[in-house]
């Protein structure tokens, strides 16, 4: 009998669908890396989020190892090349949750143009200011998606409904589809109002919204970042936000989280752009949930579990 080892808890289908495949599963949510090490060799398979990452020590301690399945949209805490090597079959879930991370990109932006956050804020302090308040209406808007993945389709489809021009940039050709224009980056940079970030984590977004990216757009913009947090440069941002060169911004992820996504600082030094980011009222943040929906954790849960259905194990 196969066994799989499950390193995070997900929706309970996942194990189950697993042993009625035949499989055999073991769960150890709590041990560090290096106690692993000594039982890794006896598993077919190892599921996880983004506890740690699986680099060449950890794949060559797992000499039976047969696939890892990552419950979440990218491979990046992998060293998937050498997995490869190995004849180890990779596997990720991004049409488990990419629903639901277009539509949390959708509602940081229609908060973001309505003031919703600020104004709720000031209204639990008894504060009642309308014209402070006013906002900004979607129609006639031109939205740039960068990186158009699954995530990025699912954004656009959301936007659909609006009377809007959406346009995206993506490094792969022939992407665009019904519900979205490509278009070169430099033709994005000169029409976008509103700019949303969609891209894996990878050398080519590594630190991609720095001050050089920033000032190429001939428009002021907003900003919007469901993707990773080191996509974005926080003290770019910041000197932006600051110049109005970026109107507001709405993050779901920061480049300060820790591999896992769980945490985000170990002590209470926090960083002078960060400080920026919790005290403005045109800042929108939450922490890594854009594609953290009750129905996407069955989904994912379900996604991986069909993958490895089709491996035949």
């Amino acid at each position: 009998m196969k066994k799989v080892l499950l390193l995070d808890e997900n929706h309970p289908l996942l194990q189950k669908g697993l042993e009625h495949l035949g499989f055999h599963c073991d769960t150890d949510y709590s041990c560090n890396k290096k106690e692993l090490f000594h039982k890794l060799h006896n598993y077919d398979g190892i599921v996880i989020r983004s506890r740690f990452k699986i680099d060449k020590q950890f794949i060559d301690t797992a000499t039976n190892l047969q696939f890892i399945a990552r419950v979440g949209a990218g491979l990046e805490s992998i060293d998937t090349d050498y997995a490869k090597k190995k004849n180890i079959h990779l596997i990720a879930a991004p049409e488990g949750n990419r629903n639901a991370v277009g539509e949390h990109t959708l509602g940081m932006l229609l908060s973001l143009f309505n003031k919703l956050n600020k104004a709720d804020r000031e209204i639990r302090k008894g504060i009642w200011l309308r014209e402070a308040n006013r906002g900004i209406e979607l129609d006639g808007k031109t939205i740039g998606i960068i990186g158009y993945g699954n995530m990025g389709k699912a954004f656009a489809k959301k936007l659909s409904g609006f009377d809007i021009k959406i346009i995206c940039y993506d490094i792969k050709k022939n992407v665009g589809d019904q519900n979205c224009q490509q278009v070169s980056l430099k033709q994005l940079q000169k029409e976008a109002d509103v700019v949303s970030i969609h891209t894996p984590q990878n050398e080519l977004s590594y630190k991609m919204v720095n001050s050089k990216f920033i000032q190429s757009f001939k428009k002021s913009f907003f900003l919007l970042n469901t993707a990773r947090g080191t996509a974005v440069v926080t003290d770019d941002l910041v000197k932006a936000l600051k110049s109005r060169k970026i109107l507001g911004a709405g993050l779901d992820v920061l480049e300060y989280e820790k591999i896992s996504f769980e945490n985000l600082f170990e002590n209470k030094n926090l960083p002078k752009a960060f400080d920026y980011l919790i005290h403005a009222d045109n800042i929108l943040l939450t922490p890594h949930i854009a594609g953290w929906t009750v129905e996407s954790k069955r989904k994912l849960a379900q996604t991986i579990l069909n993958k490895i259905k089709l491996l035949n194990f």
